[in-house]
């Protein structure tokens, strides 16, 4: 208690002005309109830009969830396109919705690791075969073409990507149909090359490629690139192609890993392929 009054009589000067202050604000906001308005305004800003600065955090730490979840819902909706169904009848008019079933499923994940600049590049990314991913499986992302899995594990998995000197993967031109296989050679991580293709057909630059889907890894119709420049092999009836890919393997973060539920049958048909015969050599 005695520090307490020595505290007063100390500060009792600066006690009565503040105390005097508050009386006379309190009594110039309560009976003027136009203080009593801006008061009220700036507080308003004030505690809307506390929320805001609220809802930016917590959308901050909600992100990853939220990404998991649109992930979850691109597949669906890709599982929903006609490039991921296959064709059950073939009326002779007319096609209709219940003549198709599914025939690619999609798993998405996230990229844990990445190279690009190396002659053979691989990327890491978190499912595996617990959440059914095997080797030879496709992998895209929502821009275009990725790879393929290289190796899995139970919860994490290796993919060869398109920057990767034997990926081999069969494409196409858009419109058009001509057909090549997708090549790199070592150089830019935004290049490709396209292989295979005639120079007697005519191709226009910016035609876009897409995947031709002959080996059932990918669906027909996914995105690679835009052709950037073109020219002819001296020497050759071919054309030097060089794509730009759609995706930036540079800063990928999110892909879908691709299931065909038919590929099995698939893979069993092919094999009743006849072989080409090797000319049997003369009698010696």
């Amino acid at each position: 208690m005695r520090n307490l009054i020595a505290f007063y009589l100390r500060f009792r000067i600066f006690l009565v002005f503040a105390a005097l202050q508050g009386i006379a604000l309190f009594t110039y906001f309560s009976y003027s309109n136009f203080p009593r308005l801006q008061l009220l305004t700036t507080t308003s800003s004030i505690n809307a830009r506390i929320l805001e600065v609220r809802n930016d955090v917590t959308k901050h730490f909600n992100l990853s969830g939220t990404n998991r979840k649109l992930e979850w819902e691109n597949r669906a909706l890709r599982e929903k396109l006609r490039l991921s169904l296959y064709r059950t009848q073939y009326p002779d008019s007319s096609i209709s919705d219940t003549s198709y079933n599914r025939q690619y499923t999609y798993i998405p994940a996230s990229v844990v690791h990445n190279t690009f600049d190396k002659r053979d590049n691989y990327m890491t990314i978190n499912v595996g075969t617990n959440q059914g991913i095997k080797r030879g499986l496709g992998v895209f992302s929502s821009k275009g073409v990725v790879g393929i899995v290289h190796y899995a594990g139970k919860n994490y998995s290796i993919v060869k990507t398109v920057l990767t000197k034997d990926i081999n993967i069969d494409v196409m031109l858009d419109p058009g149909g001509a057909f090549g296989l997708l090549k790199w050679d070592g150089q830019h991580p935004r290049l490709v090359n396209v292989t295979g293709i005639g120079n007697d057909i005519r191709i226009k630059r910016w035609t876009k490629v897409v995947t031709r889907g002959g080996s059932g890894i990918f669906p027909r119709g996914i995105t690679v690139g835009k052709i950037k420049h073109r020219a002819y092999i001296e020497g050759k009836p071919l054309w030097d192609i060089d794509v730009l890919l759609a995706e930036d393997l540079r800063t990928i973060q999110h892909v879908y890993v691709i299931i065909n539920m038919m590929q099995n049958e698939l893979d069993e048909i092919q094999q009743h392929i006849p072989k080409e015969r090797e000319e049997e050599e003369p009698n010696s």
